[in-house]
Parts: C-alpha cells; sequence; structure tokens
C-alpha cells in the first residue's frame, strides 16, 4: 500500500505550498483508516522540507515518482520515502531513503545497533543504513516485480539533523554503510548526486505502481525452513526490534558466566518473530560452540520439527537440540550455557506426566543455564497450569542471582503484517479495548462463515494451493473417536458437518498430513505453529448476549486439561476461578484466530454470536438476525429544501445519470434531494452523493449504501475508488452502464519514450467478483466522472 504517489513537480508543489503533510495524513486517514501523533506530523513536515531541498534540482526528472510511507507488504514495516525513475541504461530504479529526525547518535559493541534519543530517553536501535538495506532486501524477496522485471533498488539513509559522522559512518558499521550509505545534514550535495547517479529519466510513479500489483511470493515457514538454517543458511531476514533482540542475546550469552548469570525476557504478540529470533539465536550460539538447547512446553512444535529433520540429522542430535520444559528437574547448575525458551507462557509449575516432578520449571530453567532467553505473550496462556508471565520470572531470576532484561518484539509477520487485525481480535473478544473497532481498512482476508460446511469448504479449497490450510476449534466437544474409530467428535446439528479430532491417526504431526485437513485441531496442537488460512469453529464456551461477550467452561469438553482443577477452584474462590477460565478461553480463541498468515475463517454455533463477529468485523450496519447488510436508505433522511445550507451543512443526492450530465458544466442541475453532511469533511459544489447499488464493493461499500463523491480526481487516479461512465462494456454485475469500482493502470513506453496506458482495470474488493476490462484507446476524457469520498 502506497499512502502518497505523485510527480516529483507535484510533490514540489505540496512542499512549497505547505501542504504536504496535510495531504500525507489525508492520504494515511484513506488509505490505513487510522490517524498518526502529531510528533509524527511535525516529522513528515520537517524531512519533506529537507528532501524538498534536494530535489528541487532541475536535473532530477519532473516525472521521477515520489511514493512516501509505502507499506512492505506481508510486513507492518513502512519505507519513509522512494523515488522511480530509470538509470542512464533505462533500467527501472527505485531509490529507497530511510529519513531520520536524529541530532546525534553513539556506537555501541552490537553489529548494525546504535544508541540515540528517542521518545524520552536514549535507547538502541537499528543503524538507519542496516534499516534501509534490510527494507529493500524484504521488498525485493516478497515481490515479484522487483525480481522479475527487474527494478534496480538503492537504499540509503539520510539524518538531514545528524552533523558529527563519527558514529554513523564509523568503521565498525562499514558492511552497512556500504550496502546502504548514509548520508548526514552536510551531505546534502552527496546525496543529490546519489539520487541523479540513478534516477535519470523519470516514470510518473509508474515503478512504484508496477511494485505495488506485483505478485507477492508466499511467506516462508519457519518449520519448512528449518533444516536450512540448521546448515547454516540465512533464510530470514530480521529487521528492527527482531536484530536488536538478536543482538542483544548474543551479547548476553557471550559475557554470562557462572557467577553472573542473565536472564532476557522478550515479549511479542502473535506473529512478531518469536520463533524466528528463537531458531537464529540456536543455530549461531551453537556455532559458537555453546551448550544451547531449544525449549517449549508445546509438543506440537517439537514433532513437526523433528520430522522436518528426520533423515537429514541423526535422532540424537534432534533430541539435543529440541526439548521439553520438563527436562530440567534433575539437572546440575550451569551445565549448558544457554536456554532458548520459546513459546514461555505455557510453562508449568510441575513437570512429569502427572504434574509431580520437581519445584518450578522457571527456577529449574534459569538454575540450569548461564543465560536464558524467555521469549513471552502472556495472552496465549491457555490452561490453568500455565505459569508463564514476566513476574513469575523475574521473581525466579532474582532468587537465582540474575540480572534480568525485558525487551519487545512489535515487527508484524503474520496476518498479513496486518496490526489492525491483531488489534481488532482483542478488542472483539474484550481481552484489551483498541481504536480498532472495525476490520474497515485491513489488509487481511476475514470472513464469518454462514455455516460450518461453509468454513470446511473454504479450507479444502485453500489447502489445495500448498497444504497450508487446517480447521480448529474451542475444546467443547469429547474425543469420542478415540475408542471408536468410527465414531464423529463434532458434529453440529443445524448443519450436515462432522468431523473428527485430529489426533487418532497423525497426533500432533496432523498439520504436515494433507488427508488431515477435514479434520479439526485444538489449540493444544496447533499453538507455536503457523499456517496459511485457518479456519475456526468456536464452541459454546463462548457466546454473546444482548452485545455482551460471555464465557462458560462448563460448556468446554470434561476430556479438556485446560481447565482440569475449574471446579476445585470453584468451591474455594469463584470470582478467581471464574476469571482464570474467562481468559483462558479468550486467549485460545485469540491464538487460533491468529495462526494463519494470509487469512481467517470463523463460525460460532451460536447465531447470535456469528452475528456479532459479523457487525465487529464489518460495521453496525449489519441487523442482528441476518447476514444481509442493512441499506442506507433506511438510515439517511433526505430532505428537498435544505434554504442556505447548500454546499455547507447539507449536500445534493443525484442518481448516476445526473451526476455524469453536470459533470464538466457549471450550471447547477437540480438535486433528488439533499442530506446533512458527513462531520469532519469540508465540502464544496464539487461533491454530490449516489446510492451505490451490487455487492462487488463489499464489505467497504455495502449493497444499497449512499456514498460521498467529489467531481473530478484529484492528483493520480491510481489505486482510487471512482465512480465510472462506461462505454463498450456493462458492469457485469448490475448491467449498467455506471460502475464503482478501484481504478488500476499499467503504462508502457511508446516509440518516442513517452509514457501512455498500457491496461486499464477497474477492480471490486468481493473476490466473488472479476475486474473490468477497460480498452485505453476507447475512453474519452470525461468517463471517470468522480472520486468515491465516504460512506454515508
Amino acid at each position: 500500500m502506497i499512502v502518497y504517489l505523485a510527480k516529483k513537480s507535484e510533490f514540489i508543489d505540496d512542499v512549497f505550498s505547505n501542504e504536504i503533510e496535510d495531504k500525507i495524513l489525508a492520504a494515511f486517514k484513506n488509505r490505513m483508516h487510522k490517524s498518526v501523533g502529531i510528533s509524527e506530523i511535525n516529522s513528515w513536515k520537517n524531512s519533506m522540507g529537507y528532501m524538498h531541498r534536494i530535489l528541487v534540482d532541475e536535473t532530477i526528472p519532473k516525472d521521477a515518482g515520489v511514493a512516501i510511507e509505502f507499506n512492505i507488504p506481508q510486513t507492518s514495516k513502512r519505507i519513509d520515502f522512494i523515488l522511480t525513475g530509470a538509470d542512464i541504461d533505462h533500467k527501472k530504479t527505485a531509490v529507497i531513503i530511510e529519513l531520520k529526525q536524529w541530532a546525534e547518535a553513539k556506537t555501541t559493541d552490537k553489529d548494525a545497533v546504535v544508541s540515540t534519543f528517542i521518545g524520552k530517553g536514549e535507547r538502541e536501535t537499528m543503524h538507519p543504513s542496516y534499516q534501509a538495506w534490510s527494507y529493500a532486501s524484504l521488498l525485493e524477496d516478497f515481490n515479484a516485480a522487483v525480481r522479475d522485471e527487474p527494478i534496480l533498488l538503492k537504499p540509503c539513509a539520510y539524518l538531514h539533523n545528524c552533523v558529527s559522522d563519527s558514529t554513523i559512518n564509523s568503521p565498525f558499521y562499514k558492511e552497512h554503510t556500504t550496502k546502504a550509505p548514509a548520508f548526514l545534514k552536510l551531505d546534502a550535495v552527496k546525496l543529490k548526486n546519489f539520487i541523479k547517479q540513478h534516477i535519470r529519466f523519470g516514470d510518473s510513479g509508474e515503478i512504484m505502481y508496477r511494485i505495488r500489483d506485483g505478485k507477492i511470493s508466499p511467506s516462508k515457514n519457519l518449520a519448512d525452513k528449518l533444516l536450512s538454517l540448521l546448515q547454516g543458511n540465512k533464510e530470514f531476514l530480521m529487521i528492527d526490534d527482531q536484530k536488536l533482540v538478536y543482538e542483544t542475546a548474543l551479547q548476553l550469552a557471550q559475557k554470562s558466566t557462572n557467577d553472573k548469570k542473565h536472564v532476557l525476557i522478550v515479549e511479542g504478540g502473535p506473529g512478531t518473530g518469536k520463533s524466528v529470533v528463537a531458531v537464529n539465536l540456536l543455530v549461531e550460539l551453537t556455532a559458537k560452540e555453546q551448550v544451547v538447547q531449544y525449549v517449549t512446553k508445546n509438543a506440537a512444535p517439537r514433532a513437526v520439527y523433528e520430522s522436518k529433520l528426520t533423515g537429514a540429522l541423526k535422532k540424537s542430535r534432534i533430541s539435543n537440540l529440541f526439548t521439553g520444559s520438563g527436562s530440567y528437574t534433575e539437572s546440575e547448575p550451569n551445565s549448558f550455557d544457554s536456554l532458548i525458551i520459546d513459546e514461555a507462557h505455557r510453562l508449568n509449575e510441575k513437570s512429569g506426566m502427572f504434574n509431580n516432578l520437581g519445584e518450578n520449571q522457571i527456577k529449574e530453567i534459569i538454575s540450569t543455564a548461564r543465560f536464558s532467553v524467555f521469549f513471552i505473550d502472556e495472552n496465549q496462556r491457555v490452561t490453568l497450569k500455565d505459569i508463564g508471565d514476566k513476574a513469575e520470572i523475574n521473581k525466579w531470576a532474582r532468587a537465582c542471582g540474575a540480572n534480568v532484561q525485558e525487551m519487545t518484539l512489535q515487527s508484524q509477520f503474520r496476518c498479513n503484517g496486518s496490526d489492525g487485525y491483531l488489534a481488532w481480535v482483542d478488542n472483539v473478544l474484550n481481552i484489551r479495548e483498541t481504536a480498532n473497532s472495525t476490520l474497515e481498512g485491513v489488509d487481511y482476508p476475514f470472513v464469518v462463515c454462514d455455516s460450518p460446511e461453509e468454513l470446511r469448504d473454504k479450507i479444502i479449497a485453500e489447502n489445495k494451493l500448498s497444504n497450508k490450510a487446517r480447521m480448529v476449534a474451542g475444546y467443547c466437544w469429547d474425543w469420542v473417536s478415540r475408542n471408536n474409530p468410527t465414531g464423529m467428535d463434532i458434529t453440529i446439528p443445524t448443519g450436515n458437518f462432522s468431523a473428527k479430532w485430529n489426533l487418532a491417526n497423525d497426533g500432533n504431526l496432523w498439520i504436515l498430513k494433507p488427508e488431515s485437513v477435514s479434520e479439526v485441531g485444538c489449540i493444544h496442537t496447533c499453538q507455536g505453529l503457523e499456517l496459511d488460512y485457518i479456519g475456526v469453529i468456536f464452541g459454546p464456551d463462548l457466546i454473546v448476549r444482548d452485545g455482551f461477550l460471555q464465557t462458560h467452561a462448563d460448556k468446554r469438553s470434561k476430556m479438556d486439561a485446560s481447565i482440569k482443577g475449574y471446579k476445585k477452584l470453584l468451591k474455594e474462590n469463584p470470582q478467581e476461578a471464574k476469571k482464570k477460565a474467562a481468559d483462558i478461553i479468550k486467549n485460545t480463541y485469540r491464538t487460533l484466530m491468529t495462526r494463519g498468515q494470509k487469512g481467517c475463517f470463523i463460525y460460532s454455533v451460536d447465531p447470535e454470536t456469528n452475528q456479532y463477529f459479523k457487525r465487529s468485523a464489518f460495521g453496525p450496519d449489519l441487523d442482528a438476525t441476518s447476514s444481509e447488510p442493512e441499506t442506507s436508505q433506511q438510515l439517511l433522511k433526505i430532505i428537498e429544501d435544505p434554504k442556505d445550507g447548500e454546499y455547507v451543512d447539507f449536500v445534493p443526492v443525484y442518481s448516476y445519470e445526473i451526476a455524469a450530465g453536470q459533470y464538466g458544466k457549471t450550471d447547477p442541475v437540480e438535486a433528488i434531494g439533499w442530506v446533512a453532511k458527513p462531520k469532519g469533511i469540508k465540502i464544496d459544489n464539487r461533491h454530490f452523493v449516489a446510492k451505490v447499488v451490487g455487492k462487488s464493493m463489499q464489505p467497504r461499500i455495502k449493497d444499497g449504501e449512499y456514498c460521498l463523491f467529489r467531481h473530478g480526481v484529484l492528483g493520480s487516479r491510481e489505486g482510487k475508488i471512482i465512480l465510472a461512465q462506461l462505454h463498450e462494456v456493462s458492469d457485469p454485475e448490475t448491467g449498467g452502464k455506471y460502475t464503482v469500482k478501484k481504478y488500476t493502470s499499467t503504462k508502457k513506453l511508446n516509440a518516442d519514450h513517452e509514457w501512455e496506458h498500457d491496461k486499464i482495470q477497474l477492480l471490486p474488493i468481493n473476490p466473488d467478483y472479476s475486474p473490468i476490462e477497460i480498452n485505453p484507446a476507447r475512453i474519452d476524457e470525461n468517463w471517470i466522472i468522480a472520486e468515491f469520498i465516504a460512506v454515508m
């Protein structure tokens, strides 16, 4: 996603007129559906002023493309500034510029890490050259257009407030400044020359369109790349906070001794790369000849890892690398150099099958190793026995005389890199209140199915691509097939759905077996692992009544060990028992809903709860008893005469035909009626409201909703939703000559080396509908009537 895209000449005008930060903010709100703080707005204003002074040079082509805040696919990371065009050999080129406000920085003894003042204090962060290079590398890894066309990426950093060169361009960081040169305050001419070296011809932003629309490569799966990692190959590029945690852990592991033990607690939500950093640490510390193990409470990841490594490594070596959290009850103190504990939130107090061994797993791990690193997400504790939290780790670290350091992972790589989706999940499950009350603007496929059969069919269809789609459910059904192979465990009487739990044939390896796609997994067999698509069945343990979410531990299967001891605790302390059980149930579904890298489908056996998820995901205009949206005609009050409020407080309502007839004319056209303008939007005589019919733009625009449009399109049309008048074709959904769709186009160089349209498409948002192909040679000047602004 590109927040701001323009030609260099347009960017220069926007900065000169002091509008640049306002335009970036407006575009950010429109595309990201959220705002930013005043500090980021000020950083845009300041940094763009410096970039204006660089780009005002007339030898940098006026039609070079300028992209600001480009979201790297499948991540939550954004590139500050990209300039596109062609070099002297007419090779497509994109100069990637990481912009920093820093006035100074200090060296550290960690690779690619510097120290500078950020926020309210000084802290360690990534060297900007490493950051620029890593973003370029991510883009090249994920984007087929960059690799195949090819598009040359030239990363650099610009610290326009920094004067001293002793840190940023220190010989210690030469490996990174060689890959991505760093320019400081006095290096404006050098940066200008760097740009001119790579951008000799303009492209009007065409290269950014190619990058934006380029086919996205599948995300790497840790289990698939495990053997390659252990063989010393660099499969995963660690960026920003991941690299910082990795380098800090390496440093602590190197300096820890029997008398000076260290504990590192790394907190991170789903998809932040906890397991990737953990396995990379295992590889690197092993290469440094440390005695080290990777520890997980969950058996499922260990079983999958062992399966992937079987045949390539001896079983004894696999066992020496990967082990369970109960392995240290009789270990000698400091018998390991380092222990890496993944999914540390799942640690238990006692060990063994009957929970009767040892004193405390956290204490035993810290005692056994000179250095231990705990990767934790407290909102993934899913049983009453889980004791893994930061306070408990700190307590035992102090008892063992260890120094403790805490860090956080925030970079998002799962759920299509969508922080918004994860925040919405926390909000909808009442885990924590967030600003993401709906999924509007969230780029992550999420579907609330109307039946369990629909969910199953979607998962089976997605699984045909790469065997990475599975169904999971809350543990609300007994495992009857364990003793009766012909029996079905999960039967939902409202539909024709029955399925088995997954453990009978494949155990913890079910996630790898293609035939298990028709089975259902649970939290115990998927936590710590990831898929492309996940289908989650909500049982009666989590329901919604009158808009309020309720949890019912008594609806869990009596065979579920997650809540073993609940009835006893309920008698002793009912309030504590209910709170703990509620947290477990909500955390369970949170964990299940975040296993999918590319998409999530859900279905609740409770109809009111299913509707709750629909309304929460797609807005409050879904009626509680129907999956069909309520038309906004029922919500809008249309009046005939706004008196003196025309184009101030009221906006006219037109049909498409009237809107098209008015386009380009100065004489007023009679409106069907008038409606109050939306709050926070300034209107003029270019604005109008029209009713959109059809489902091709759902969930952004629902069938029958009235929408605000503005005649003409300001700036580039690329990626915007527009109202168009068709000539040679009709809208395949409605059969009409008018359509509301998302505009996209590609361009090519003609014989005169000028850019012209090669292909124009009008795209639906709903994947059930096909794009409309437009012949560039057969369109007139006014075929695009207006730009979509908002749903009324």
